[in-house]
């Protein structure tokens, strides 16, 4: 059971981990060591989320969200198997977290009836600046 916030948790059927070997240097041990952890959660299937955090989680997860609805993340930032398994379970909480968080709703606004009135008036300031530089046609014919 992995727990996000006191209302929310993640079952462990959800989750499965597989352990893959680590890119760049590492000598000999990056070799023969199966450091890495390639995590995968089931969150299209999850039914500890609702519908519009799972959006929120899909737009939030990018190209870690995979086309049948699970999110893989990969984490070889340490030599420990068992650090680099913490690590990709933080970042999926900090994942389903950040997607728990429903967005505030925009309130339009209206311009001020002063910001429209100086708008304006610098429109027409600017358009006789230019005006000024137009050819000067001849009066005499």
């Amino acid at each position: 059971m992995l727990r996000i916030d006191e209302h929310t948790a993640i079952a462990d059927w959800e989750i499965t981990e597989s352990f893959v070997r680590a890119s760049g240097p590492g000598g000999q041990n990056v070799n023969k060591v199966a450091t890495a952890v390639e995590l995968r959660f089931e969150a299209a299937r999850s039914p500890a989320l609702s519908a519009p955090v799972k959006a929120r989680l899909q737009r939030l997860a990018g190209q870690r969200w995979t086309s049948d609805g699970a999110i893989v993340i990969r984490a070889e930032d340490t030599r420990s198997q068992a650090r680099n398994r913490e690590i990709a379970r933080d970042r999926l909480v900090q994942l389903i977290r950040a997607a728990l968080v429903a967005p505030r709703r925009r309130i339009p606004t209206r311009p001020t009836k002063a910001s429209v009135k100086r708008r304006l008036q610098a429109k027409t300031r600017r358009g006789m600046a230019k005006s000024m530089r137009r050819r000067v046609e001849d009066g005499d014919d």
